[in-house]
């Protein structure tokens, strides 16, 4: 018998229960528009943040960081994670929960499929239901990339990092294909539980974005944590074998195996929309896959527009969000925000401590022509930082880019302490053309947590070596003589600077 076609008409139907998309979906549902948001999974409400990115993944880094070398590590890590999948499901909850009753949005649970520019079909598993909306956001973020090597993706060993937040038993020994960000951070993770943790990296380095003293101490604080980073590796073959798999790969030239109990895939994440049907809509969509959008974050219908990691853009849950400023000002406001309003975003990789940044590294600053001063030190010699010191995480390393001529800051990259929220402060004066010497004088409470990390790293200063009239009229402007550092002027003569008063 042939099902019944059920239908809902919609002001705003959203594809994907994700960030962006259920700020807008809760925006105009308070204005009693009639909302339909549809998600896939009954596991994924709220996105990918509360459920298998930045909640979970740091309520790791957390327990992680917690577990005593006394502690057992498969014990502590299963209880970990059932604690971590009691925050998710609690969160999954109120986001549904939020949407419906809140709201007053019908939700959907099933595949979307466009049909037309304003119809969409969904799959609940039962008779399928066509929604016409006026507006349709697409939302769907983002899946794992898994790299095209031989073995590997029939591979029983295989894992996303989905996959590895959600299993029991921790790995005694694991293989993280991909030196980026997340293969960085669940490196660190895992090593802190207690599995053995090798990472390969094909470039010559990891961080290669990163200036070479900053990506020298991150790599440093890995390696004495007890991650095997191989970098240079051509990972060449996987094979499955009696309870183990086996990593083949080319270093120096020569082959080596590697024997693990699992292979995290962490070569990051491509756009999610296969299956969408955009073609039938007239959405056109990158060569990366990625939905094509303008500044406004409108795709080739302009009634339809496409927000967070599905738009190809950053992928943070903190961009998804502005993303929905951008529509919300499209849909109720004056349509004038755009994603070049965007300055100063912040971002972070969350290994033990933190390394946050925000602007121009030191070589992308005299790259693009910049005349620079450069303040950098490690976290153990800011004796002005005593919170580090109180929470016995004195590793990292603080690092500031200074314009000489304005004064302006460039940017910063903090390994360090609280570097997550830190970095927060400076991107903030950045965007409000806050200058580092007024940024330094002001009112902080004490202990610091910010004051002498974002501020006095980058300014207060004495020279002890050789300097130029322009370095000198610069130093001059410093009056507070707190910090041992080392800065470098518009040549590459590094100067040394000495501690005054400690706190």
């Amino acid at each position: 018998m042939q099902s019944a076609v059920r239908s809902l008409r919609a002001d705003l139907l959203v594809v994907g229960f994700g960030k962006g998309g259920k700020a807008v979906a809760a925006a105009l549902g308070r204005l009693g528009k009639r909302v339909v948001v549809v998600e896939q999974s009954d596991q994924m409400y709220g996105g990918t943040c509360p459920n298998i990115g930045c909640v979970p993944t740091k309520a790791l880094v957390h327990h992680a960081h917690a577990r005593r070398p006394s502690d057992p590590p498969q014990e502590w890590y299963e209880r970990a994670v059932g604690e971590v999948h009691a925050i998710t499901s609690l969160f999954r909850k109120g986001n549904f929960d939020a949407m419906t009753e809140n709201v007053g949005a019908t939700v959907l649970t099933g595949h979307a499929e466009f049909v037309g520019p304003h119809t969409v079909s969904v799959d609940t598993g039962d008779d399928p239901i066509t929604v016409e909306a006026e507006h349709i956001l697409i939302n769907t973020g983002s899946t794992p990339v898994i790299p095209d090597i031989p073995g590997l993706r029939t591979s029983e060993y295989l894992v996303t990092s989905t996959d590895l937040i959600h299993r029991t038993v921790l790995p005694e020994r694991l293989a993280i294909v991909g030196g980026g960000y997340l293969g960085i951070e669940f490196a660190s993770i895992y090593r802190q539980f207690g599995s053995r943790v090798t990472l390969f990296e094909s470039t010559a380095r990891i961080l290669d974005r990163e200036d070479d003293d900053v990506a020298a101490v991150a790599e440093g604080i890995l390696v004495d944590q007890g991650i095997d980073i191989v970098t240079g590796a051509n990972v060449t073959k996987i094979l499955d074998g009696a309870g183990e798999a086996t990593v083949q790969y080319m270093n120096d030239g020569r082959e080596h195996t590697l024997a693990v109990d699992a292979v995290l895939a962490a070569a990051g994440r491509r756009p999610a929309t296969e299956g969408l049907g955009l073609a039938a809509a007239g959405v056109r969509t990158t060569s990366r896959g990625a939905v094509e959008v303008d500044e406004y974050l409108r795709t080739s219908q302009p009634h339809i527009f496409a927000l967070g990691d599905v738009n190809g853009g950053p992928q943070f849950t903190y961009v998804s969000l502005d993303d929905s400023r951008i529509v919300l000002d499209q849909l109720l406001g004056e349509g004038k925000r755009t994603t070049a309003d965007r300055v100063a975003v912040p971002r972070t990789l969350f290994m033990t401590p933190p390394l946050a940044n925000v602007g121009l590294t030191e070589r992308e600053a005299r790259d693009a022509g910049f005349r620079v001063k450069v303040a950098s030190q490690p976290v153990a010699e800011i004796v002005a930082m005593p919170r580090s010191y109180v929470v016995g995480e004195t590793r990292g390393v603080m690092k500031f880019v200074i314009d000489v001529e304005t004064d302006e800051i460039l940017g910063a990259t903090l390994l360090s302490v609280d570097a997550q929220e830190l970095i927060n402060t400076v991107a903030l004066a950045m965007r409000r053309g806050i200058k580092a010497g007024e940024l330094r004088d002001s009112i902080y409470t004490h202990p610091p947590r910010r004051k002498r990390s974002t501020t006095s790293s980058a300014r207060s200063c004495t020279v002890t070596s050789r300097e130029t009239d322009e370095e000198r009229d610069w130093r001059s402007n410093s009056p507070d003589s707190d910090v041992l550092t080392t800065w470098r002027g518009p040549g590459r003569d590094e100067h040394q600077l000495h501690a005054g008063q400690v706190p």
